[in-house]
């Protein structure tokens, strides 16, 4: 009789597991150990590329989803950052949370994004809440708290802070613009179209940027050898509304002015919107500087003329900031100086 000749049987598949998949079930299916499996997912492994391969093949196959909170607490770190925004509704905020974003994509770190609504008490509260949450570093973006509250809050989180001047230490990092030099700018730039009478809309008054601007406004009057109208300038929030509603008061006041220095891109809107209700044309009749470079002002109509802050850049520094403490290695950031971009809302005089 000839000789049996045996087949080769294909192996079985990976049966998924009843359970939920653990490290174990990716390691049978890879073939390789769970200390290998744990040490690839927290990412301090050095295999072959094989293995590497294998395991990502399994996970992929068994759709293993990591145990954060176990791994959490294994490893001392949550892989959670906190933002501390002021409003999430403002453009402004957006757009730094953008670059925000950007900064810690592929870095295995997820924003919990909170708002302090410019209130120190309720910012304070916030940042609180996230360190219970067991955050493993914080970003703020501008607010009311004082240095020294965040300096304390720094001694037990690493903490990446803009709009301020603090010095740095090994958890305290702190990137600021000179405000001063905005207001400066807008307000040089209609002087140097021949504009004497000048408005300026301004932020809060507790508003530090806000108290800067008017600083730089009147450092360009003084510099032009020019005293300006203390009747021209007015009270503003920051918002569309606030700059439509001071725009119509410096109207209703009757005192001349051929341009408007507004100490924020939004307050434009508002003071453009109650030109245009009063049948006040921009710029044939009235110039318009803003502040902030916000996305939307290359599209309004007219195009605004404004001081571009590099939001999206701030955003990116401090997210790559706060990676380089927490141990990252990554890109350093350069932030890029205030800029005076001209559009269509000015024009000689």
């Amino acid at each position: 009789m000839p000789a049996s000749r045996s087949r080769a049987r294909p192996a079985p598949a990976p049966v998924a597991p009843a359970g939920p998949t653990t490290v174990i079930d990716v390691a049978r299916v890879a073939g390789v150990s769970a200390s290998t499996v744990s040490r690839i997912l927290n990412g301090t492994a050095r295999v072959a590329d094989s293995k590497r391969a294998a395991v990502e093949e399994a996970i992929r196959r068994l759709d293993f989803r990591p145990n954060l909170s176990a791994r959490s607490l294994k490893m001392g770190t949550t892989m959670t950052v906190g933002i501390l925004a002021q409003d999430i509704e403002s453009p402004f905020f957006t757009r730094a949370m953008r670059g925000i974003e950007e900064g810690l994509a592929d870095s295995g770190y997820a924003p919990i994004i909170v708002s302090g609504h410019w209130n120190a008490v309720e910012e304070a509260q916030r940042i609180r809440l996230l360190m219970a949450r067991r955050i493993d570093g914080l970003v703020i973006l501008t607010g009311h708290l004082a240095d020294e509250q965040i300096a304390e809050f720094a001694r037990h989180q690493p903490i990446v802070v803009t709009g301020r001047k603090l010095r740095h230490d090994h958890n305290l990092v702190a990137t600021w613009l000179d405000q001063t030099e905005a207001g400066y700018l807008a307000t040089r730039h209609l002087l140097s179209l021949g504009h004497r009478r000048i408005a300026h809309i301004a932020g809060p008054r507790d508003h530090g940027d806000a108290v800067d601007r008017l600083a730089g406004y009147n450092r360009a009057h003084e510099e032009a050898n020019l005293k300006p109208d203390p009747a021209l300038v007015t009270q503003g929030d920051f918002l569309e509304s606030g700059g439509l509603l001071a725009m119509n008061r410096l109207l209703d006041s009757g005192a001349p002015f051929t341009a408007v220095f507004a100490a924020n891109d939004q307050m434009s809107y508002g003071a453009r919107m109650a030109l245009y209700r009063r049948g006040i044309r921009v710029p044939d009749d009235v110039s318009i500087v803003g502040v902030d470079d916000l996305p939307a002002s290359a599209y309004v109509t007219p195009p605004l003329t404004t001081v571009r802050q590099p939001i999206y850049e701030i955003g990116l520094f401090a997210a790559r900031a706060l990676l380089h403490m927490l141990g990252q290695r990554v890109e350093p950031v350069d932030v890029p100086p205030l800029e005076l971009i001209v559009r269509e809302t000015t024009r000689r005089l």
